[in-house]
């Protein structure tokens, strides 16, 4: 994707450029012509190839065609981790050159997107981007399932600020500036590094979320990953898939009362084809005073075509507890079915089994609008959730959720947990939208029976830049 959105956008900034000479394109180019020496530099430099088999034969003569060919190849394979800015500018000129031949070859640089955005925001200067995120909640108990003190709340639970740097041709800087406890902090900070032997490293505080590259959530949150970590995180591709590890440290607990620990991991990825993925994750913390813990899961993923979808993995935890099982395992069955597939809507049928105890270490998983499950979901026996989402056109869309949770315990006060909602989202602009919802709560095993039941109308407001 990275060498296609260059092609792109290298002959983008020369779309409304003069016409070339309309030169015979069989007619040789002078062994004195500047594009010789234009490619030749930058093939030296490892930024383009010349023919096919890598080579680049600047001392031999070459037609405008051939030199088109070459310009058009290179284009293709641009590698913008070695591209200067003087090597984009140069690339920029050999387009102008051979413009009419480019056309030729199916290079239509007239037509292309003007949007696209050009390759120099790739070499050097800063850029920003960002997210606001404001809630107005009524819901029908103060302090309850939705809200933190009164039955209304309005809430700015999201302002984020990212920037980044490329500071060389192997390090990029990325940070995050946000909302932490009503304070604004720095979230995330963090550098890439291109190692050798195709391995990156990220080091400082950075994000991961292997259940998401999984598409194993559509919800809240992932059970496990999702989250912020200090350390050195390591990822390598190879030709079926990639592996990652991390090792990372919390030095900054909650709570005074919780035990500070290092955490380490790995995962390994397998895409055998377009079609079928396996992979296996493990995290385990080792804590200064309290006994270690750990998780694994395997999951892997069947497309049936491109519009449906099997997910489906396996969770084992080792956990620290005072009581009941301390092995709890998991399991999960995922159908994801898009709307191309049933005309009218999308269908997200997940299924979910648990041992007692098993506990999701990110964040209650289907707590999208208030407490749900909590991550205690070894309160449950299973659990069964469905989404639909109708996309009619790209102003406005709807939506329906519904969770099923069977309760553990039995007797009074343990009935079965449901949450079902309702809403709609409008796109004033496609950076501005606003979503209005209905959504209950009954019988949430995360509150005693007297406040385990509410309800809420949730208005959303959100800008992305």
């Amino acid at each position: 994707m990275k060498k296609i959105l260059a092609l792109v956008a290298v002959v983008a900034l020369v779309a409304f450029a003069a016409p070339a000479f309309a030169a015979n394109p069989f007619m040789d180019v002078p062994m004195n012509h500047w594009a010789y020496d234009a490619v030749g530099q930058l093939a030296s430099r490892g930024v383009v190839s010349g023919y096919p088999d890598g080579s680049y034969k600047g001392n031999q003569p070459m037609t405008r065609y051939e030199m088109a060919s070459l310009v058009a190849r290179s284009l293709a394979v641009v590698d913008m981790e070695k591209a200067s800015k003087q090597d984009v500018e140069m690339l920029k000129k050999l387009v102008v050159e051979f413009k009419d031949e480019l056309d030729a070859l199916g290079v239509k640089v007239d037509k292309l997107d003007g949007r696209v955005a050009v390759l120099e925001e790739n070499l050097g200067g800063w850029k920003f981007w960002g997210e606001f995120r404001f809630d107005a909640k009524f819901a029908d108990r103060a302090g309850g399932l939705y809200t933190d003190r009164s039955d209304v709340d309005f809430n700015l639970n999201r302002y984020r600020i990212w920037m980044s740097k490329k500071v060389d041709d192997k390090v990029k800087f990325t940070a995050r500036l946000g909302n932490n406890a009503g304070n604004v902090a720095w979230q995330r900070y963090w550098i890439d590094v291109a190692l050798p032997w195709d391995v990156n490293m990220m080091a400082g505080l950075w994000a991961f979320d292997w259940e998401d590259d999984d598409g194993l959530y559509t919800d809240n949150d992932a059970w496990f990953t999702d989250r912020s970590l200090n350390g050195f995180y390591f990822g390598r591709p190879f030709s079926m898939g990639d592996f990652a590890m991390y090792v990372a440290r919390n030095d900054d607990p909650p709570a005074p009362a919780l035990d500070e620990y290092y955490e380490y991991a790995g995962r390994v990825k397998f895409n055998f084809n377009e079609n079928f993925w396996m992979s296996g994750n493990y995290i385990a913390r080792d804590y200064d005073v309290a006994d270690d813990e750990s998780v694994w899961w395997a999951a892997l993923g069947f497309n049936f075509n491109s519009d449906w979808g099997f997910k489906g993995a396996y969770y084992k935890q080792d956990l620290n507890v005072a009581a009941g099982e301390d092995s709890p395992a998991a399991w999960q069955a995922i159908l994801d079915v898009k709307q191309a597939a049933l005309g009218f809507t999308s269908l997200w049928v997940e299924y979910t089994d648990f041992d007692e105890n098993f506990t999701a270490w990110t964040d209650g998983p289907w707590d999208n609008y208030g407490t749900v499950t909590g991550t205690g979901l070894g309160a449950y026996d299973n659990i069964l959730f469905v989404s639909l989402n109708q996309k009619w056109n790209d102003k406005w869309s709807t939506f329906q959720r519904y969770l099923s949770g069977s309760a553990r315990a039995t007797g009074a006060g343990f009935d079965d947990t449901t949450n079902w909602t309702v809403g709609v989202k409008y796109y004033y602009t496609p950076a501005l939208s606003f979503e209005l919802a209905y959504d209950k709560i009954e019988n949430s095993q995360t509150r005693t029976a007297a406040a385990n039941d509410d309800n809420v109308i949730r208005l959303r407001t959100r800008v992305t830049f």
